[in-house]
């Protein structure tokens, strides 16, 4: 049996229907924690999406974690650390460790902010995949 997992998140218009957060405490609408859902073992993913003038609420900080901020839809702002970073489609914010970070939806964006948090933590990655193993030759499936 192949290690994969398939999971559908729904299209972008349905990521506030989601309710979900790391503990009861942290959790809200518009999150939904797809880690917590497949069988990851070095990476993690959230999905995201607040509503035009909501914010995060809270800042956080990681000491082991890096973070990768993928923004799809809507306009808003990140706070990091001391700085406040315009967000929109295609901003993609890397988030080292010690850094305070926070977010929010611009109240005047034309709809929902929504972006995928990526965690990773662990060893440094090579700068080339050097674990792959090529096969020219294999049929293609389709």
């Amino acid at each position: 049996m192949s290690d994969y997992q398939v999971l559908q998140i729904g299209g972008l218009d349905e990521w506030r229907g989601h309710y979900g957060g790391f503990r009861p405490s942290t959790s809200r609408d518009g999150r939904r924690v797809v880690d917590h859902e497949l069988s990851m073992q070095y990476i993690g993913l959230t999905a995201n999406a607040l509503e035009p003038g909501e914010e995060a609420g809270y800042w956080h900080v990681h000491s082991r974690i890096e973070e990768l901020y993928v923004f799809l839809e809507g306009l808003g702002q990140m706070g990091l650390d001391d700085d406040v970073v315009d967000v929109g489609p295609g901003t993609v914010i890397r988030v080292g460790q010690g850094v305070w970070r926070s977010w929010r939806c611009d109240a005047a964006s034309p709809g929902e902010l929504r972006w995928l948090c990526i965690r990773a933590g662990g060893s440094e990655l090579p700068e080339f995949p050097d674990d792959s193993t090529r096969d020219v030759e294999r049929p293609w499936p389709w």
